[in-house]
């Protein structure tokens, strides 16, 4: 298995993978194994992996398998949600911080194939992000829909994610989490 920066040769396997699992196209019966929420378009990804050096993917035989996003809150703040996220942001505090566009930095969506969940994988392709993103950022934040129920499972208890607070938005509610990206602090 390789887990690395996602290259441009590698993004439609990357929006595959993610149309695979994405909320208004994964079967209703497989929601409760994990989802993504937010769509992405070609062009979006391109910027994630080129300017904000943020897309990092697992593959295995040549497949991608796994993907992590991550970014800073600037290139994130087009969408609703985090517009939402950003606007909060002095309103919290994690490890005596207040938290701000500068010191965090939006993690996720993560997504998982199937075929290699449980086989641990989330905590390798998590990590070899967070290393990444610590040289400019010192806390991770990211949210997680209440209803998936195996995200906040994964993200609390594998990752040791914390929850900074629950938020609702557009009529869906929400875990806040948070973690160091290092132990710099």
């Amino acid at each position: 298995m390789q887990i690395k920066l996602a290259e441009l040769s590698e993004i439609d396997d990357v929006l595959a993978l993610h149309y695979k699992y994405q909320v208004d196209s994964i079967p209703e019966v497989d929601k409760k194994d994990g989802f993504v929420t937010t769509p992405f378009t070609k062009a979006e990804l391109t910027d994630l992996a080129i300017k904000e050096k943020g897309l990092f993917i697992a593959k295995k035989n040549g497949r991608v398998i796994a993907y992590v996003m991550a970014a800073s809150w600037e290139f994130w703040s087009a969408w609703p949600i985090f517009e939402f996220m950003i606007k909060d942001l002095p309103k919290l505090k994690y490890h005596d911080q207040i938290l701000d566009t500068d010191n965090s930095y939006q993690y996720g969506p993560v997504c998982i194939d199937t075929s290699v969940r449980g086989s641990g994988i989330l905590e390798k392709i998590f990590a070899f992000a967070k290393e990444a993103m610590s040289e400019r950022y010192t806390i991770l934040v990211t949210f997680v829909n209440k209803t998936n129920t195996r995200s906040y499972a994964a993200h609390s208890r594998k990752l040791g994610l914390d929850v900074l607070q629950e938020f609702e938005f557009n009529n869906n509610r929400y875990y806040e989490m948070a973690c160091l990206t290092a132990n710099r602090i």
